[in-house]
């Protein structure tokens, strides 16, 4: 584009003729300039806009990115007969549990303390007080009084010996302890909760001894830390276990988010320029053949799709290439393996959803299509479909969507309907480019839509990073690595990860013979033989 510079007047005069409809010589060509100039910042103005709207998700987190939410300022200029028609989910058949609106029943308070009550005038088979004839029976299911009362995280008990001394020779008479008050003075539950708070929940470990000492059972900080290490050595090969099992899986989610890790920052002053010097977090997540779901977190200098293909070294050497989801950066993936490649469809949607407001009526017919894929795919969830039935389902009502989203895309691009450069240009661009990765759940059995799941397992470490800031050595780093996988395993499996945790550290030498035996789904029954045999 041709600069033209002008004066006011010159501007004031230009004005004037086209006021006056006597457009001179050479006025077409300022007009010209002048509206290409318009467009030129109106799309750096989108631009801008757009690149502080995602700033600000990045540092602030999003809201929401719901269908609703996103196009309620929005006035698309589409008929409401034109825009895909919503399906529910069914109802939950009677078979279901019925929502309880915020009440808890008895029976979830597993962890709690149950204490029975006998009647105090009344037993079973005493003639009813109220009518002659009639008997008392008791009934299966007891009446509840639920009392919760609060105490420090971990509590302490201190036995006071009594000591007698002879006024003679003055010899000391010390009160033997019980057993339970002789051995290690962290015990087992101890040592589980510590990792609980730390690596569950995000306590650093100067909030936690804070929090110890203001309740009167002060533990500090260092201590914190080397009953947690204590802990580790004696449940590592069940973490060891996990990681060969997850390899094994049909589908892999992994990403990964930024990490600081004091030693390998003081190293980086020691490094060449060409070598790497960021530290990262990845998480991956695996599903196995029975659904069943694996996390594991990985912290150091190298990528996800580096750490995911040291995860594929473990893999059983005849099973057949498993499915990836990722995004679509390059350090995701790794090309050291086969395996069948499906990008995140979030992502592709979100760059509609950052361009909403400057392009409306475009943006709200993809996320309209898109909406309703996910609602498909949720119907099928709701009926416990199979891979194979899922995928026949999508095929019949998801791919006649699909491919018209993919004409409409080719339309916008093959018309010049869209600039390339703008943001609607970019996000059209990105979906075209990846359209084969984002749309394999219509060609592949069991093939995710997104990578949510795993976007989800990585909050874990951006809670402890928020909290705690860095890990002070590789070797902290992978203790917490370690927790943080069988933590969240736990939690994906709705596996109690406290008692896990217990019992992995009460039968550790069991534990380092047999891992298998010890994972969070089957450890149960290995406990109870253990138990029975001791």
């Amino acid at each position: 584009m041709e600069k033209i510079q002008l004066t006011q007047e010159e501007v004031d005069a230009l004005l004037e003729r086209v006021k006056a409809n006597n457009i001179a010589s050479g006025d077409y060509d300022i007009i010209k300039s002048m509206a290409d100039a318009v467009t030129v910042l109106s799309q750096a103005l989108n631009k801008k806009a757009t690149s502080i709207k995602r700033l600000l998700t990045m540092l602030f987190g999003a809201k929401t990115e719901k269908k609703d939410t996103v196009l309620k300022n929005t006035d698309p200029k589409s008929n409401d007969d034109d825009k895909p028609k919503k399906r529910t989910v069914p109802k939950p058949d009677s078979n279901q549990k019925k929502p309880r609106h915020g009440r808890i029943p008895a029976c979830d308070y597993t962890g709690a303390d149950r204490v029975p009550i006998s009647h105090d005038k009344l037993t079973h088979k005493d003639p009813c007080p109220l009518c002659p004839n009639g008997k008392l029976y008791k009934i299966k299911e007891p009446g509840v009084a639920i009392r919760i009362n609060g105490q420090a995280p971990l509590n302490a008990t201190v036995y006071e010996l009594e000591k007698l001394r002879c006024n003679l020779c003055g010899e000391v008479f010390t009160a033997t302890a019980p057993d339970n008050a002789t051995g290690k003075q962290y015990d087992e539950t101890a040592k589980a909760m510590i990792a609980l708070l730390k690596y569950g929940c995000g306590f650093p470990w100067y909030r936690l001894a804070g929090l110890q000492k203001s309740l009167g059972i002060p533990v500090p900080a260092s201590m914190l830390w080397e009953n947690t290490e204590s802990a580790a050595d004696l449940i590592y090969p069940a973490f060891d276990e996990l990681m060969r099992q997850a390899a094994q899986g049909n589908v892999f989610h992994n990403d990964d988010t930024t990490m600081k890790i004091l030693d390998l920052i003081k190293e980086n002053q020691f490094l060449d320029k060409k070598e790497r010097t960021g530290v990262f977090t990845s998480g991956i997540i695996s599903v196995l053949d029975d659904d069943k779901r694996i996390a594991l977190f990985f912290t150091g200098r190298c990528h996800a799709g580096e750490n995911i293909a040291s995860l594929y070294d473990l893999r059983d050497k005849g099973k057949s290439p498993p499915i990836q989801m990722c995004d679509t950066l390059s350090r995701n993936m790794s090309s050291e393996f086969k395996i069948i490649l499906i990008h995140c469809m979030v992502h592709a949607r979100r760059n509609f959803v950052d361009v909403v407001t400057a392009f409306p009526e475009e943006c709200s017919y993809v996320i309209e299509i898109l909406a309703k894929v996910y609602e498909t795919d949720a119907l099928a969830k709701a009926e416990q479909m199979s891979p194979e039935e899922r995928l026949t389902y999508h095929q019949a009502h998801s791919g006649p969507e699909m491919e018209a989203l993919r004409s409409w895309l080719d339309k916008q691009v093959n018309e010049n309907l869209v600039k390339p450069n703008s943001g609607l240009g970019n996000a059209i661009a990105y979906m075209r480019k990846h359209w084969t990765e984002l749309t394999q759940f219509l060609r592949i059995p069991g093939a995710p839509l997104d990578n949510n799941i795993c976007e989800q397992a990585l909050k874990r470490s951006i809670l402890n990073r928020k909290n705690a800031l860095f890990y002070k050595t590789q070797h902290g780093a992978y203790i917490g690595d370690m927790f943080m996988s069988l933590i969240h395993t736990c939690s994906l499996i709705k596996v109690n990860a406290f008692n896990y945790l217990v019992a992995l550290q009460k039968y550790s030498a069991r534990v380092f013979k047999n891992p298998s035996q010890w994972m969070p789904w089957n450890y149960e029954t290995a406990a109870t033989l253990a138990a029975q045999s001791a």
